[in-house]
């Protein structure tokens, strides 16, 4: 395990002896289609404790160590026929927008377990306005932020934070409804395309993403990771749902995890219980680490993308009997949990266009070659199997992740096989990790 300058020496854990899963006995179905649900279907295919994974809907990396159903992620009725149908012993629901739909609701109502937030607790990421009431009433400190309705309301808040101006869609926005700019016109367009926003004041210093597992009461860490939201070298261009992602941070203070767990996920968590509904699934905290200290930028009801590509190469311990005991209320009987001594480097390669118009349709060549180096692992996002094979069916395409013994190994492993890749218009960037290695 790494040292508590990269993760936690887990004092926000309960207490309690570990329970297995038996081996070969469970059977799981992932909702989603993306690289994170990949990411999350492939590690709970090399548990031992699974039998079966399913997904619903997939794609066609996921095909490979999933059985697919052909489903709309976000019918809730459909999901809880197709879980009872499968006989699983555990939903897992990938992306936010199932989540704010009540997918898990709708799951445990038909008695299956599910990995994720009830639509009510789901808001923390589905309105910036709720997560900002949730931080105040527990205490939690973020930016100071105005709701704003109307163009009156804008001018007043940009006015009075001035610039760089943060205008963020109250709603989901697949991690492109933040626009950061000193450009005020930009910043009024923004708010004026979205309706209801989040106007705040801007944070400085570097950010960071923690995520925690929860089961309403236990909140237990991951690693610390970092990822690149802007689509450009140099953390230029426009925002997008994440280009790239590293773990883990050897930069960090030592007790980073263990401070933010204590100021930041555990008040979150009893804050959403106390509202009626307990916390259970992955809570994410984006955190800006500021001068005057850290400081949350957001918070997310799920895995993020691409941050969990790298996350699930490190982590050792098996993920189903974690995401089981978050699921059905035991997580405080999970020990503390186990890393590679290793460090994991991410790289997304996006489709021509993103992510304002992507285009679609080019062929993909070089994912098997890619795949057959060492350390080398290709997450599957926006593909699609047609007559001419492989091709591009999304923004965010494929996720290439790099492991190895050190910083600078994991980004020439990660980016050795983004060189063996291509279809046309692909971009990516060549920066991931590059400052800290």
């Amino acid at each position: 395990m790494f040292p508590a300058a990269n993760g936690s020496d887990q004092r926000c854990l309960g207490v309690g002896g570990p329970q297995s899963l038996r081996s070969g006995s469970v059977e799981i179905l992932v909702i989603g289609a993306g690289g994170r649900e990949h990411a999350l279907a492939a590690s709970l295919a090399r548990d031992p404790a699974v039998d079966e994974v399913y997904a619903a809907p997939g794609n066609p990396g996921i095909a490979s160590v999933a059985g697919l159903h052909d489903i709309d992620p976000v019918d809730g009725e459909a999901v809880a026929v197709l879980a009872l149908r499968l006989g699983v012993d555990l939903v897992v629901v990938g992306p936010e927008a199932p989540l704010v739909a009540g997918v898990a609701d709708a799951v445990r109502e038909v008695g299956i377990a599910c990995f994720g937030p009830s639509q009510q607790a789901a808001a923390i990421e589905g309105s910036k306005a709720f997560a900002k009431d949730v931080m105040v009433s527990a205490g939690i400190r973020t930016a100071d932020a105005r709701v704003c309705e109307s163009r009156s309301d804008v001018t007043a808040a940009l006015e009075a934070f001035g610039s760089p101006y943060v205008v963020k869609n109250d709603g989901l926005a697949a991690g492109k409804g933040v626009v950061v700019t000193t450009d005020r016109a930009a910043a009024e367009a923004h708010a004026a395309a979205c309706g209801r926003v989040v106007i705040e004041e801007f944070l400085d210093g570097p950010e960071v993403s923690l995520f925690a597992l929860s089961d309403g009461r236990t909140v237990l860490p991951l690693l610390p990771a970092q990822d690149f939201k802007r689509l450009l070298d140099g953390d230029d261009g426009p925002n997008t749902g994440g280009m790239g992602a590293y773990a883990p941070l050897a930069w960090l203070p030592d007790g980073f995890s263990d401070e933010v767990c204590e100021r930041v996920l555990r008040p979150a968590v009893a804050e959403v219980s106390r509202r009626g509904t307990p916390f259970v699934g992955l809570l994410y905290a984006g955190l800006a680490l500021t001068s005057g200290g850290v400081r949350v930028v957001e918070f997310n009801a799920r895995f993020g993308d691409p941050e969990t590509q790298p996350l699930l190469e490190l982590l050792e311990t098996p993920l189903a009997e974690l995401l089981h005991a978050a699921a059905t209320g035991r997580l405080n009987e999970s020990g503390p949990l186990k890393w590679r001594s290793a460090h994991s480097v991410a790289v997304v390669i996006a489709a021509q266009g993103y992510p304002v118009a992507p285009r679609t349709g080019a062929v993909i060549t070089g994912v098997e070659e890619a795949e057959a180096l060492t350390g080398v692992c290709v997450y599957h996002a926006g593909t699609t199997l047609g007559p001419a094979g492989l091709t591009v069916s999304g923004g965010r395409v494929l996720t290439v992740t790099g492991t190895a013994d050190s910083l600078p190994g994991a980004r020439r492993a990660a980016y050795a096989g983004v060189e063996r890749i291509r279809f046309e218009g692909s971009q990516l960037r060549r920066d991931i990790a590059a400052a800290a290695g």
